[in-house]
């Protein structure tokens, strides 16, 4: 992982800069152009310039379109998946592969006019019709971070039932029982279909499984931090008890928790343990540094590219494989200074 100065070196910004930007700070007055330079920046921690370029087939070269759920706008608010596109971005590059930014024309996908692609890469999640207008451009279609049609479409995911498990036996180990979880109830599903939140779901399965079902508690809102901070400050003022320790949902569930409790009086992790999801560079870089389920968001993609060259058709490579294939990324726990053992 980069530092706050190699960041700063890159970008031209400060580090104490860089630090707010990447910890989500609300009080920050800053433009929407630096604020995309550092996410990009941070976003290409693992990126080697120097590289060896040795094996590479120079005859092979793809051409590769980009689909992005979200707008340049949009993912400034949830870099995760900023990250995720600048990691394909940064594989073909290494790769030496022809990569396209997809037009989105009346919520639909289409590619430039005579661009003819060999497989699109599709990050997020996306409608059926988005799909379909997808399908028009290229059959040889990997879905990153959902997998809506596992029958005709490669797909890598995440595997979410090891992430929480590896948080919730976290938790367990440091002696806590009374563990909460803050996120929403309903989510959109691969398809952008309204479900329940899958990391929920697990949550309360593995709460039941350990014995701990009375001990459930729920934080209830969106994966963004203004309403955490609210939902957190609705709760406190209920006179409910506080857990010893919470499950956020994502990076913005875990920073609104913390900025609440502390605006409130209390200490993290003294008096509220977190363990987030998603592991960004935010994570290391918040005070307190996140305990964190890590996504390896740069082993997805170049999975993602893998995928993608294995059912490529080109004039001197038959395709490897016909049939689509599902690729769960398994995470891992990044422990750092949010979580302690349960006091007394």
């Amino acid at each position: 992982m980069a530092t706050l100065k190699e960041i700063s070196e890159r970008t031209g910004y400060s580090a104490a800069t860089i630090s707010r930007i990447l910890s989500g700070d609300q009080t920050l007055s800053v433009s929407e152009d630096a604020r995309r330079a550092v996410l990009e920046a941070a976003g290409k921690l693992n990126y080697n310039e120097t590289r060896s370029r040795r094996g590479r087939n120079p005859k092979t070269v793809l051409r590769i379109g980009l689909a992005d759920m979200l707008t340049p706008a949009q993912q400034l608010d949830d870099p995760y998946y900023l990250y995720l596109s600048n990691y394909v971005k940064q594989g073909c590059m290494e790769k030496r592969y022809a990569l396209t930014q997809l037009e989105r024309r009346n919520d639909l996908f289409v590619a430039p006019t005579g661009e003819e692609l060999n497989g699109i890469i599709a990050v997020g999640l996306f409608t059926a019709k988005q799909i379909e207008s997808l399908a028009a451009i290229t059959s040889n279609i990997v879905f990153l971070d959902s997998s809506p049609f596992e029958c005709r479409f490669d797909s890598v995911v995440l595997g979410y039932e090891l992430g929480i498990s590896l948080a919730m036996e976290h938790l367990i180990a440091l002696k806590h029982r009374k563990i909460g979880f803050v996120g929403p109830t309903y989510k959109y599903n691969d398809r952008r279909q309204n479900a329940l939140e899958v990391r929920r779901q697990i949550y309360c399965n593995l709460m039941e499984q350990h014995g701990l079902a009375a001990e459930m508690v729920f934080i209830e809102c969106p994966m963004e931090l203004e309403p955490t901070v609210k939902a957190w400050r609705e709760y406190l003022r209920s006179g409910s008890e506080l857990p010893t320790a919470v499950i956020c949902a994502n990076e913005d569930n875990a920073i609104g928790t913390v900025q609440c409790l502390l605006q409130e009086g209390y200490t993290v992790p003294r008096d509220l343990s977190v363990v987030s999801f998603n592991d960004t560079p935010r994570s290391a870089l918040f005070t307190p540094a996140l305990t964190s389920v890590s996504i390896n968001e740069a082993e997805m993609a170049n999975a993602a590219l893998r995928l993608v060259y294995e059912r490529a058709a080109l004039p001197d490579k038959e395709p490897i494989r016909t049939i689509p294939l599902k690729v769960v990324v398994p995470p891992s726990l990044v422990v750092r200074d949010s979580s302690v053992a349960a006091q007394g």
